[in-house]
């Protein structure tokens, strides 16, 4: 018997931090989703969209939205900059901050799925709320994912992904890529936004539930691994360091009685 609870199988096959961070980006795809189609047209965790909305905004037409998409971006750089300042003094790996913030996205995307069910969005104000609860929580989840440094996987944008992706293909600059990752982020965040839209046609309550469960589901896991590792980042591939050997001090020689013939 190995020893190994399932439990920790499950660790060691999708505790990896990129396999943790593709999953926080398909879960981007679904609050993204929301936020468009039933929060007006606000990006929750593409900031992208967002200014660039505000900016055709300042010509003065009124259709597009304003208040959401302004709200979002200012609640979004106010939960990175509180993730930055929580994770300041954090090792570079997974460490229980990260579980802890991690933790809170998750609650926060519980709450609004609360909101949502039983606020609703008839009304403007409700709209705007939820849509800053969400961008706040994206905030909090970029800033962890910047700080565990996962190459190409923001978990909220995949423009620089898909510049990556292109600019290192064979038709391109022909270097080597992580390929795979790179293009299991773009399919996961738009996996992610079908699901979230597939899902508001219930209720886009249900939509935040998925992406809250699975925020929470990268966080157990995340934590697992790195209790069981040290570190979440590759938790398959650890090895344990052999205790070293005491060292034995050197022997000194016995004092020698100096013979007659030295004595003299």
């Amino acid at each position: 018997m190995s020893g190994v609870t399932p439990g920790g199988r499950l660790v060691r096959r999708f505790g990896t931090l990129p396999a943790l961070m593709l999953a926080l980006t398909f879960a981007t795809g679904v609050v993204d989703a929301v936020g468009y189609l039933h929060l007006d047209r606000v990006f929750a965790g593409n900031m992208t969209g967002n200014v660039v909305i505000l900016g055709m905004a300042t010509t003065g037409r009124t259709d597009l939205p304003v208040l959401g998409p302004l709200l979002a971006l200012m609640f979004f750089l106010v939960g990175a900059a509180a993730g930055g300042r929580i994770l300041r003094a954090a090792p570079p790996d997974w460490s229980l901050r990260c579980t802890g913030l991690l933790g809170g996205v998750g609650l926060l995307l519980a709450v609004t799925a609360l909101g949502l069910a039983v606020i609703g969005v008839e009304a403007s104000a409700a709209r705007a709320t939820m849509a800053s609860t969400l961008a706040l929580a994206m905030g909090i989840q970029a800033a962890t994912a910047r700080h565990l440094a996962v190459k190409d996987v923001s978990t909220v944008v995949v423009t620089s992904t898909l510049t990556g992706l292109a600019a290192d293909s064979r038709v391109g600059a022909a270097r080597g890529q992580p390929a795979l990752r790179r293009a299991g982020a773009v399919v996961l965040i738009v996996a992610g936004a079908t699901t979230g839209a597939a899902l508001c046609q219930v209720h886009e309550s249900a939509a935040v539930v998925a992406a809250a469960l699975v925020v929470l589901a990268v966080t157990g896991l995340g934590r697992a691994a790195s209790a069981t590792t040290g570190s979440a980042s590759s938790p398959a591939n650890a090895t344990t360091i052999p205790a070293t050997a005491p060292t034995r001090p050197p022997r000194v020689a016995a004092h020698q009685p100096r013979k007659a013939h030295e004595r003299r």
